[in-house]
């Protein structure tokens, strides 16, 4: 069915269909040409109607005239690509189809889309309805698995511990803290469980999450930053998951709270980070600009309000953030891009001096940097090192000559930046350093000693387990020989342990251990296999979770199971084989957990992520290749499930993943679950006025120039489906005011799946819009269940682990 629709376009419809912003573009559309195709044998509903039942998926009308301009575009406001780009713009540009681009509106007011936005969810309650049962018995299962009330491990700081507290039936934290009163500064286990009993003597709880929410849809803090003197607390809040925070101080001892910041506007919020100065009268924070990027520096005294700009960075390129060395000596403004740092410094001894460089930025090199006395540690892929480099140098100003290695008593390098072993960070204490990376695809700790500048011993922790997850804990102190570390695997429950610096290979003292009701470990096994990738070399890993009957029959008799295969694959972050008690109701029903650890990701380190063999720019099809590569593993060679068996899922960038995978195969899955799926790859890509996106040139790369533009568009979600193709069942899920992937991605994209499928023999494609959360769904961790066993009985309807008795529908 086609429509001729003669309509006046207003500045309102120029950002949607050309790109640009109140009158950039050089024409009007007076007439647009606007298709509706049926996308199952039963739809026949407009994306304007307002209905309390909505039994067919809405028809989104298609404007098929409207385009996007990739390329230059003569009177933008916002750039077209970065500032030191050397590669030219398309000229004369090229359109890009948007036949979707209406349902884009930043003030998220348009009563068309807020009424389609509805539409959608109506259907997708439609779809579940006969599933509430069966969601109710998922988030009762989810629920129980998770000790309501509990607490963090204390951890040492000055004079207190601190920890946070969860109560029974309440939906956030409680932040506390105890006097220390024993001289080793840990405490004897003396709570007894319930909500009525301090966890430690003296208990002092000074900031409750619940009374910030008291009236919100939506609350969620940033930083609860302890004061130097420890008689305030400086916080940041988001109250509509937009990710702009209200900053406020509030004095401990009288409970009065006093506003900083707003949160009601870029220029009036922060990014949701904080630091102290060495007096409580002093704090840093950063501001953003209209696209959400975090450009401005500040500090400001407290007592005075005097708000001093310590930095603005005008290169759309790069983003503005803070930091404070382990020693409370400086703090660091960090100016940076996904691969060129800066770091300036503020000596806190003399806070009002002038803020100093330490090493001017230099294209493609990266550092981070700690002190430690009298020295900069400095983590660096300086000289293209594969891999980061552990360096040393004099803590001055422009020393970037003066780096060196740090070397161990034979003078061979710590951390060289090789290929075997990759460096994440260091941590300083007053007798030694703790760094933190990878090797042979899991996560590591080394403790180091150091005599001056030379580490005469390392020590690299270790764990009975094959493959599990560890990280550093809540170490607060700077002069301590204690170091609290996190660890837990697939199978084993989240541990807080601590050890002696002094003796790293020594004992270890379990402080806390993770209670999970109901959990009975000897049922479960977890195994890490590598699979081999299509171009014949490369290896993925691949981890996976599972009851111990499931793979015991599968061995013996052949029976395939009901998988999920979870993947995301994007900025060289890493998914940890880490324990999730949210993934129980699945394993006890029969399903089988995988984790592909696909290129694109950081677990083999860099060059798993990096050009030219990882998956950034123009080799990022690696990525999408790898999960598919897995998935037809797990079906034709390993055979534990079919594809009328495998469900796929990923969030964000990993909804990029899902939507090219099932574009390229959608015949191997069944069900695919994308959460605020990053799928409009072009049209975002394109326009500066979207948050991200200049500072995404370095993942992606940049498709109005015409070295990136043809690659780009072949993996582009939107672009890439396959017409009358058989797709899975599919759900997205979205947030309105999600900054990161806008809401519209997930919309357009259901729209043109529905569109170009086959509607006869595809699953139903269903959209859940978050109407008050953000990029992270719901603050409330109940709800959070609730929203996840909505997911979950989507998942397992569609597998066929949800038995007919279990879908009775509750009467409306």
């Amino acid at each position: 069915l086609v429509v001729v629709v003669v309509v006046i376009i207003s500045t309102l419809w120029l950002h949607p269909f050309g790109r640009g912003r109140g009158g950039a573009l050089a024409f009007v559309l007076t007439t647009t040409t606007t298709t509706f195709r049926r996308s199952f044998a039963r739809s026949s509903t407009s994306s304007s109607m307002s209905a309390s039942l909505q039994t067919t998926p809405p028809l989104a009308r298609r404007d098929e005239d409207a385009f996007t301009w990739a390329g230059k575009v003569e009177g933008e406001e916002f750039p077209r690509q970065s500032q030191d780009s050397k590669y030219p713009l398309m000229d004369p540009p090229v359109k890009v189809p948007n036949p979707y681009g209406w349902m884009r509106d930043d003030t998220r007011t348009n009563q068309e889309i807020l009424d389609h936005l509805k539409a959608e969810n109506a259907y997708t309650d439609y779809v579940m309805d006969p599933l509430k049962t069966i969601r109710a018995k998922l988030y009762d299962e989810l629920v129980g698995t998770m000790q309501e009330t509990d607490h963090t491990t204390p951890s040492p700081k000055g004079s207190f511990l601190y920890y946070t507290r969860t109560y029974k039936g309440k939906s956030y934290a409680v932040y506390c803290r105890a006097p220390i009163i024993t001289t080793d500064k840990e405490e004897a286990a003396t709570w007894d469980g319930t909500a009525e009993m301090p966890v430690l003597p003296n208990e002092e709880q000074y900031l409750d999450e619940n009374v910030l929410a008291e009236g919100k849809e939506y609350c969620s803090t940033g930083a609860v930053a302890k004061s130097p003197t420890q008689e305030y607390v400086a916080y940041t809040v988001d109250y509509t998951g937009g990710e702009t925070y209200g900053l406020y101080i509030k004095q401990l001892k009288t409970g009065e709270t006093k506003q900083v910041l707003s949160g009601d506007s870029e220029q009036d919020g922060c990014d949701g980070d904080l630091v102290w100065g060495k007096t409580d009268d002093l704090v840093f924070y950063s501001k953003m600009d209209e696209t959400h990027r975090p450009f401005q520096a500040y500090k400001r005294n407290i007592t005075t309000g005097e708000e001093t700009l310590l930095w603005q960075e005008d290169d759309e390129l790069f983003t503005v953030g803070l930091g404070k060395t382990h020693d409370d000596r400086f703090v660091f403004v960090e100016v940076s891009s996904s691969e060129t740092s800066e770091y300036h410094y503020v000596d806190l001894d003399n806070p009002d001096g002038e803020m100093k460089c330490i090493a001017k930025r230099r294209k493609k090199v990266l550092y981070d940097v700690d002190h430690r006395n009298g020295y900069w540690l400095i983590t660096t892929n300086v000289d293209e090192t594969p891999n980061m480099r552990l360096m040393i140098s004099p803590a001055t100003n422009d020393c970037a000559d003066q780096w060196k290695d740090v070397a161990n008593t034979q003078g061979t390098k710590v951390f060289d930046g090789g290929y075997d072993r990759s460096l994440d960070g260091v941590v300083p204490f007053a007798r030694h350093v703790v760094a933190s990376g990878r090797e042979g695809g899991i996560p590591r700790i080394w403790v180091l000693t150091f005599d001056d500048v030379v580490a005469t011993s390392m020590v690299q922790l270790a764990f009975e387990e094959e493959s599990y997850d560890v990280g550093l804990g809540p170490n607060y102190e700077y002069d301590t020989d204690k170091l609290i570390i996190a660890y837990d695997s697939m199978i084993t429950p989240l541990q807080s342990l601590t050890l002696d610096m002094n003796d790293p290979s020594g004992p270890r003292s379990v402080l806390k251990q993770k209670n999970v009701p109901g959990y009975d470990k000897n049922l479960f096994d977890c195994k890490r296999v590598m699979v081999p990738s299509r171009d014949g070399t490369t290896q993925i890993p691949v981890s996976f979770v599972y009851r111990k009957e499931d793979m015991e029959e599968q061995k013996t008799t052949g029976k395939t199971f009901p998988t999920l295969l979870y993947g995301y694959g994007s900025y060289g972050s890493c998914m940890e084989d880490d324990f999730r008690s949210t993934r129980l109701p699945l394993l006890k029903r029969g399903m089988i957990y995988v984790m592909a650890h696909i290129r694109g990701e950081g677990e083999m380190g860099r060059q798993w992520y990096e050009e030219p063999n990882g998956a950034k720019y123009l080799c990022k099809k690696n990525t999408f290749f790898d999960f598919n590569d897995v998935a037809k593993w797990l079906i034709e060679e390993e055979k534990i499930t079919t594809s009328d068996q495998l469900a796929i899922e990923g969030r964000s960038a990993g909804g990029l993943l899902i939507g090219n995978c099932i574009n390229l195969a959608p015949e191997l899955f069944k069900v695919a679950i994308l959460g605020v799926p990053f799928v409009d790859l072009i049209n975002t890509m394109v326009d500066a006025s979207i948050p991200l996106t200049t500072g995404e040139w370095e993942e992606w790369g940049n498709p109005n120039e015409e070295k990136y533009f043809k690659y780009m568009s072949e993996y582009s979600p939107m672009e890439n489906v396959k017409q009358g193709a058989k797709y899975p069942s599919c759900l997205m899920i979205g947030g309105l005011h999600d900054p990161r992937v806008q809401y519209w991605e997930p919309a357009k994209f259901a729209a043109a799946l529905r569109y170009g499928q086959d509607s006869e023999t595809s699953g139903p494609v269903c959209l859940k819009m978050e109407m008050s959360a953000g990029h992270f769904s719901a603050s409330d961790r109940y709800k959070y269940l609730r929203e996840l066993a909505f997911d979950y009985a989507f998942l397992l309807d569609q597998v066929g682990l949800i038995k007919e008795e279990e879908k009775a529908a509750t009467e409306t």
